[in-house]
């Protein structure tokens, strides 16, 4: 299930911020990279266990942690998220059909690949499912001819690693970029658990989890950055093709500029093949959306799920064909809100199963849909409200940078204390008062 959504460019263009907005080197990109996505992944890997056990999606689960009624604010924010990396694959998937055929507008590209997703995701999830199986095959032989065609190439260009604050703040930044990547899959990871067994073992859908996660992600991620390499040859050298081609047309024009030269019309039957395979991770997404919007209230629950499938491509369309000019910054922004977002729904959710329900032997499955019986979700949105201001203190981004983050982003990690050290004060006296 998880390598086909993240073999995809989405993870490429990711690993490119390294350098592109950071200035780092290889060597320090691939160490982030490591250990951002080592971090990032283990609440997907965990989350992933309680499908089986509940048989429960992952925001329906929610209300366990945030009350039915503090959940609807969650899952609100859990479909903007969906709808976000959805914008930010079609946008790179555009700009690979555009090296193709610079014919090709932006927006037609958005449009080929928001279509392609909703055929899929409107029949369900064990017509993802099965896509998924399959779909990376193609991408894993494609990513492999890549990286062989640039090796061949000589283009590869070792960048050293920085040193003093400007290290330290890039390191920060891109640390908290790639973390949001990861960690993504966290608020919808037991939607593709719940039609195991009860009886699968946690350890085995744990790491089967984590393998189907981690290779593809930094498998993709550490060839960007030794591609991204061969833009410093001379930055200021006009025939650099490699520059040229990201310059032109962002990850799309790089991988371009490697594939085309060399292999002519078969490297741009790859790039076609990298486009297309963009719709393995707007599935998952797009799907989890449809799912997740039903838990917002009854009204939501009336509209058929291939409508809002359909509604959320219209959306997500529209907001890439107008951010497809500025991608880059686009990707950052957003990659660090979701490292934001997901790290205090994550915090909320792992502090209250540990401490509070002491494992999984703590919830009565069957009060999933009561209310009297749910927690009032006072103290969990109290304290998804304090990991918001944490995330303001340490954030740095181009529209504002927080009174802690002069060094870098540090706005997840504070987020995460914060949101624990509220809800360890606060739930205590929730249940005291209202008795659940």
């Amino acid at each position: 299930m998880w390598l086909s959504p993240n073999m995809v460019m989405g993870h490429f263009a990711v690993g490119i911020l390294g350098k592109a907005i950071y200035g780092l080197g290889v060597v320090d990109s691939m160490l982030v990279i490591l250990f951002a996505n080592l971090l990032g992944m283990l609440p997907t890997c965990y989350f992933s266990c309680f499908g089986p056990v509940f048989g429960l999606r992952q925001m329906v689960l929610g209300r366990f942690w945030f009350g039915a009624y503090g959940i609807r604010i969650v899952s609100g924010i859990a479909c903007l998220s969906g709808l976000g990396w959805a914008t930010v694959n079609v946008i790179v998937g555009a700009e690979l059909i555009h090296a193709v055929n610079t014919d090709v507008p932006g927006w037609a590209g958005i449009i080929i690949i928001a279509f392609c997703t909703f055929l899929i995701t409107l029949f369900g999830y064990k017509v993802v499912h099965y896509y998924e199986r399959y779909s990376w095959i193609p991408n894993f032989i494609v990513y492999l001819i890549l990286l062989g065609t640039f090796i061949h190439s000589g283009a590869y260009v070792h960048i050293p690693m920085g040193t003093g604050s400007a290290e330290v703040s890039g390191v920060l930044s891109f640390f908290s970029v790639v973390f949001g990547t990861a960690i993504s899959w966290g608020p919808m990871a037991a939607d593709y658990t719940v039609y195991h067994p009860p009886t699968e073992s946690k350890r085995k859908i744990f790491f089967a989890t984590w393998v189907g996660l981690m290779f593809p992600s930094i498998f993709t991620e550490w060839i960007s950055v030794i591609v991204m390499s061969a833009t410093g040859l001379d930055p200021n050298a006009t025939d650099n093709i490699y520059l040229n081609g990201y310059n032109d047309s962002g990850a799309g024009g790089l991988i371009g500029a490697v594939l085309i030269p060399h292999l002519g019309d078969f490297g741009r039957f790859c790039l076609v093949i990298m486009a297309l395979s963009t719709v393995a991770n707007n599935c998952p997404n797009i799907y989890s959306v449809t799912l997740n919007i039903k838990v917002i209230g009854r009204w939501t629950r009336v509209v058929p799920r291939f409508l809002w499938a359909l509604i959320g491509a219209i959306v997500y369309s529209i907001i890439a064909i107008e951010g497809y000019s500025h991608f880059e910054s686009v990707l950052n922004n957003f990659m660090n809100f979701i490292a934001y977002w997901a790290t205090i729904y994550s915090s909320v959710a792992l502090t209250d199963h540990f401490v509070f329900r002491r494992g999984f032997g703590g919830y009565n499955v069957e009060d999933y849909n009561k209310p009297e019986k749910l927690p009032i979700g006072f103290a969990a949105i109290f304290s998804f409200l304090c990991g918001c201001a944490g995330v303001a203190l340490g954030m740095s981004q181009s529209w504002f940078t927080g009174p802690l983050a002069s060094h870098g982003d540090i706005g997840f990690e504070l987020g995460c204390i914060f949101t624990v050290v509220a809800l360890l004060l606060s739930r205590p006296v929730e249940k005291r008062i209202f008795k659940r």
